[in-house]
């Protein structure tokens, strides 16, 4: 994640606390490196509800099971595996007596547009049967904004914004119909002001009037403010500095990686589908066929060259990557 960054900036990290069961409850645009994101940079170690029908392949289901990944299936799954679900709440509301820490990403799929989409219930569910089962249970909801500059761009900056802690007891009464209602509004509402949030009318204009006025993404608070004042008085960014520099050093990394270059570019990236998970496979590449290239390069430089020169290549290759993502 730091060679792949540019920046990531973490706010309200110590909302989330250490000694309690947890519900982390993000916006989703950018597919798993929401999840990395949340995983790396939260300090709970996870569970995460996953969408089911990335656990098809019986090898990459013990992969992503290993990874403490669930799945979780929607209607579009078809409605005789809904019924799978009670085993996994079931199982949510298990680790959450425990104190476990769970994400849960409520939009129930991922968009690039950022805007907070209607979140689904399922997350409630699990909120409401838990404390139905084990009523001491002390949960708290973190609700999370994540933020990019560019999403598909690479490289990318991100910041992740931690509310402030919520009781889920304070939304338990008699009505839980109601309380369902109550909780998914509060939780959107708590989202959205972590997260750059555009409302859907007149969005695409919306977007180009942002781009143009150079707003940062990476501070939703200014860019929401920005919006609700029609676009007076907002914070823009700064211009970029060293733009040559970093075209340079980016260039003279493409040169060095060439060959995992040409297949991303020309072999896997035009068979992806959906924008959002361009990033997702970009980076896939990145931390697997970029190191096992240079591995290769740097064995065939010690058997013609010796150790000491295969040991400053791959140094070297370091350091361009880091200037090329970091200036």
């Amino acid at each position: 994640m730091f060679f792949y960054f540019r920046r990531i900036k973490i706010h309200g990290k110590t909302n989330i606390p250490k000694n309690k069961p947890v519900l982390l409850l993000s916006n989703h645009q950018n597919a798993l490196l929401d999840a990395l994101l949340i995983a790396t940079k939260s300090g709970r170690f996870s569970y995460f509800l996953t969408r089911a029908a990335v656990f098809k392949k019986s090898l990459v289901s013990k992969l992503l099971m290993s990874l403490q990944m669930l799945p979780v299936y929607r209607v579009r799954d078809g409605w005789s595996n809904i019924t799978n679900n009670n085993a996994i709440f079931e199982t949510c509301s298990e680790l959450l007596h425990k104190k476990e820490a769970i994400v849960i990403f409520p939009e129930g799929s991922h968009n690039l547009k950022r805007t907070v989409r209607p979140l689904s219930k399922g997350f409630t569910r699990i909120v409401f049967d838990t404390l139905e089962k084990y009523p001491d249970t002390d949960l708290q909801l973190i609700p999370v904004g994540l933020n990019f500059e560019h999403a598909e761009k690479f490289p990318d900056s991100s910041s992740l914004f931690f509310g402030k802690p919520i009781s889920a007891k304070d939304f338990i009464s008699d009505n839980r119909n109601g309380n369902v209602v109550t909780l998914k509004a509060r939780i959107q509402s708590e989202i959205a002001q972590l997260t750059t949030h555009i409302p859907s009318e007149n969005y695409d204009e919306t977007v180009a009037t942002l781009n143009h006025l150079q707003v940062d993404y990476l501070n939703p608070k200014a860019v929401n403010a920005c919006i609700e004042n029609h676009f007076e008085n907002c914070v823009t960014l700064r211009k970029p500095k060293l733009k040559g520099i970093r075209l340079f050093f980016k260039g003279l990394l493409i040169l060095n990686v060439l060959i995992p270059y040409v297949i991303w570019k020309y072999v896997a990236e035009p068979k992806i589908d959906e924008t959002e998970f361009v990033s997702t496979f970009r980076f896939a590449i990145a931390i697997t066929l970029v190191p096992f290239y240079l591995l290769i390069v740097m064995l065939f430089s010690t058997l013609l060259f010796g150790i000491e020169i295969a040991l400053i290549y791959v140094v070297s290759v370091l350091i361009i990557s880091l200037l090329a993502v970091k200036l």
